[in-house]
């Protein structure tokens, strides 16, 4: 069992969903980022996605893209993120990471041009466990699972509203760590509501494979997924535009975790 899948069961067994925060690289500044990685990190978050900023992100709603276009404007570099992230797992530099798994979340091109075996091998090194990469349609993604596996990074499939089962199945097949499920056919952010279609596309992807579920786009509140019902329920959840939102406003990461383990 790979180690994202291992974590999101622990979750699960000991009776909630697993909690997956999304912080944009750097975002609100490099301080204030490691501030919230860590307090996300020591207060319970099984998996944290890092959104790598890129200058055309299709699937980003206008919290992220806007976190992006900061972020890089400030100076980003993807190699700057990963020599942190290593100097901390390798004790070099404090505090170093809790239990919480990491996940790269990105767009093709930043990918392609790190280049994908140094991409593997640097980002194994951080401690990177998992990639998402939304532009990359799953006929296309051999060499890329390929690449990240060598070095032991599960490729996490994406899977959609107009995703058919069929397809699903074959994402699952080939995944691994779990099955992204996104909540509506749109962009990331916050939404007053799960959209009337997310129960069938939940059922349909459980019978799809054996991969957990996690869900994403428009999750701002645990009581969301109250309105599924209990066999559409996700494995995991992925909350971001709330977040980013709260860290920018100078509020404390931790405190918004909270209010998920508290359900």
């Amino acid at each position: 069992m790979h180690t994202l899948e291992a974590k999101i069961r622990a979750a699960n067994e000991s009776g909630r969903p697993a909690l997956i925060p999304f912080l944009t690289a750097h975002f609100p500044d490099r301080e204030r980022f490691w501030t919230a990685f860590d307090e996300l990190d020591a207060g319970g978050a099984d998996i944290i996605e890092i959104g790598v900023p890129f200058s055309d992100p299709v699937a980003d709603g206008p919290v992220v893209e806007e976190a992006s276009r900061r972020v890089l404007e400030a100076g980003f570099h993807l190699s700057d993120l990963l020599a942190e992230l290593a100097a901390r797992r390798e004790g070099r530099a404090k505090p170093r990471p809790g239990d919480a798994g990491l996940v790269l979340m990105g767009y093709l091109n930043p990918f392609l041009s790190y280049g994908l075996e140094r991409l593997a091998k640097d980002a194994a090194r951080a401690g990177i466990a998992g990639c998402i990469i939304p532009d990359l349609p799953h006929e296309e993604a051999a060499p890329v699972r390929e690449a990240l596996g060598a070095s032991g990074i599960a490729l996490i499939p994406l899977v959609g509203p107009n995703t058919s089962e069929q397809q699903m199945a074959a994402c699952a097949a080939d995944g691994e760590g779990y099955v992204y499920v996104v909540s509506v056919m749109g962009v990331t952010g916050e939404r007053a509501a799960l959209a009337p279609r997310v129960a069938a596309t939940m059922s349909r992807a459980r019978r799809a494979g054996r991969l957990p579920l996690a869900l994403g786009f428009g999750l701002s509140r645990p009581e969301q997924l109250e309105d599924l019902p209990a066999e559409a329920r996700p494995d995991a959840a992925v909350f971001g535009s709330a977040l980013l939102r709260h860290v920018d406003e100078g509020k404390s990461a931790g405190e918004f975790l909270r209010r998920w383990l508290k359900n």
